[in-house]
């Protein structure tokens, strides 16, 4: 969490003194991509099943 703050230029004193507001609009999340989103996307990177990649 303290990354996403740093990304959005909130420095790590400015973080610790958050409100409760802020922490919960720096947590909340995007939507979640569609099923055809989703396999759009499971089709342009389709797991190669090499090594490591494999998740």
């Amino acid at each position: 969490m303290l990354r996403a703050a740093l990304t959005l230029g909130i420095g790590p004193e400015a973080f610790w003194r958050l409100s409760v507001r802020e922490w919960r609009w720096l947590c909340q999340g995007g939507e979640a991509p569609s099923r055809g989103d989703l396999a759009m996307m499971m089709k342009d990177y389709p797991d190669t099943g090499e090594g490591s990649e494999r998740v």
